[in-house]
């Protein structure tokens, strides 16, 4: 049988290409136990990616301390220091952490039992010294350094390193316990498949996943309502507003590899949210390449779709918006304060407006902008879209939306975090072409939510920026924020922010 790439498979432009209609937020809502069920899952977790990365960086910490602490104490603070054993202590910790991450010691399982890999942990520091020590007799520089040193920074440095391991351990188990770490799944499909789904996930020591209850459109004939002790909370379209609500991780779909049709529908609902789709494998009777698969302890699951710009990518990106909306406000600082003067000047009413307007995962968000249309005449919801020539716009304000100037108090809601610098731009909630909602004229349309809208956007600067009257603009600008959302990278972002300035002296479609 020929392999099949399950990446490809189920790829975000294979199922955007189905003709069924996508659903977003179900009209009629969730039901009550659903509800009380999200309700409880409303504050967000630590991430384990997360949590084991600051782990590196602090081990990394107590091993150079330590070193330097044995150091200091048998040469003297004072006294000649020889640059090669701070450089050789550096060393010796960045290695004796990627050993640790190469052994899987930053493993949920292994920190929750250092006491059992206490002999793993040992053979890695004494691997890392190994290593340093044949780096120094290649070298012919191992007589530079004192043995009696060295072995002490052994002993003091792995009791450092497993106390450490000790404290984590307790720390781990207790967030565990108390659901402050943890991953929120929810399991797509009822019934049998999955009944042998949670059974084996539950079978597994130290996991770190919270099943938090069950969605299915079938009946309750053939989709029981309670499942291994998990109640049936509602149907797939129930299912997007649950997960909005609640902070879940992960949709597990307990479907079969074979029922693809039903597997594709299911997608097309799902792909909209902002969470990691796998597919259990563990009853497929297709078989892919170990490297094909994730696994949940040792249950196998297919990635279908990751959560867009995730752990340390997110980081990364915050401390991206928070620097340079920072540069954004002192540079423009003195254009922001002439404009507020002339917006009083030309008209009465206040110089900011401030909209509602979707922002990450479907949440109502409030955007800054400098106020441009008549107090009396305003459109907070922005049902009529502003046309050429709009006698609702003042004399000021035509200058500022032409240029843009009227979005640079949005450099604020970035430092905040309700909008990041470079993202889909966040559209008025009851934005409207030809009296449809967006969502009702673009297929996928909610897929824009899955990351912070942004201050200026890859559609923006390809020329998808202004009035939307039509709804193949609506459509194309959907399409380019896809493409940004599934091609992210801070280079990405880099190269959208510098083509802005030059991209805004196209005025067409501005106005």
């Amino acid at each position: 049988m020929n392999e099949i790439d399950p990446a490809r498979r189920f790829s975000p432009e294979a199922v955007r290409k189905l003709d069924t209609p996508a659903e977003g937020i179900a009209p009629g809502g969730m039901n009550d136990v659903a509800r009380q069920v999200a309700s409880q899952y409303r504050r967000d977790t630590m991430s384990p990616i997360m949590v084991s990365g600051v782990l590196r960086m602090v081990e990394f910490g107590v091993l150079l301390v330590s070193g330097l602490c044995v150091y200091f104490h048998y040469v003297g603070f004072f006294n000649y220091l020889a640059w090669q054993y701070p450089l050789t202590i550096g060393a010796a910790s960045f290695l004796a952490v990627v050993l640790l991450d190469v052994t899987d010691c930053y493993q949920v399982v292994s920190l929750m039992r250092p006491i059992a890999n206490f002999g793993r942990i040992l053979l890695v520091w004494a691997g890392a010294f190994a290593l340093m020590a044949l780096t120094a007799f290649a070298m012919k520089m191992s007589q530079d350094y004192s043995r009696l040193l060295f072995g002490t920074w052994f002993v003091v440095g792995f009791v450092c390193l497993f106390s450490l391991r000790l404290v984590m351990s307790r720390l781990i188990r207790r967030w565990a316990r108390d659901g402050r770490m943890e991953r929120r799944a929810v399991i797509v499909g009822g019934g049998k498949a999955a009944e042998v789904l949670i059974r084996s996930v539950e079978k597994q020591p130290y996991n770190d996943i919270r099943i938090c209850g069950i969605f299915d459109d079938r009946n309750d004939k053939r989709s029981p309502p309670l499942v291994a002790g998990y109640p049936k909370l509602g149907t797939i379209s129930e299912l997007i507003e649950f997960a909005r609500i609640a902070r879940i991780d992960m949709l597990i779909v307990s479907l079969p590899l074979t029922a693809e049709s039903r597997v594709l529908q299911l997608l097309k609902k799902l792909w909209v949210l902002p969470v990691d789709i796998r597919l259990s494998a563990h009853s497929n009777a297709l078989q892919f390449r170990p490297r094909a698969y994730s696994y949940i302890g040792s249950v196998p699951m297919l990635d279908i779709f990751d959560k867009p710009i995730n752990d340390w990518d997110s980081v990364a990106k915050r401390a991206f918006d928070i620097i340079f909306s920072l540069i954004g406000i002192v540079v423009f600082s003195p254009v922001m304060l002439a404009t507020a003067i002339a917006i009083k000047l030309d008209s009465k009413g206040p110089v900011l407006f401030r909209q509602k307007r979707h922002g990450f995962n479907n949440e109502i968000i409030e955007v800054y902008k400098f106020r441009s249309m008549y107090t009396d005449r305003s459109d907070p919801t922005a049902k009529q879209t502003v046309t050429r020539n709009d006698p609702r716009v003042t004399r000021v304000g035509r200058f500022i939306r032409k240029t843009s100037i009227d979005e640079l108090p949005q450099f604020f809601n970035s430092l905040l975090g309700s909008l990041s610098l470079v993202g889909p731009r966040p559209h008025a909630i009851a934005a409207q072409s030809h009296n449809l909602l967006y969502n009702e004229v673009v297929d996928g349309y909610f897929a824009r939510h899955k990351v912070k809208p942004g201050v200026t956007g890859w559609a923006q600067i390809n020329g998808w920026r202004g009035e939307m009257d039509t709804n193949e603009k609506i459509r194309m600008r959907t399409e380019y924020d896809l493409y940004y959302i599934e091609n992210w990278s801070l280079l990405f972002d880099l190269r959208i922010l510098f083509l802005t300035p030059i991209r805004l002296l196209n005025t067409e479609n501005a106005y």
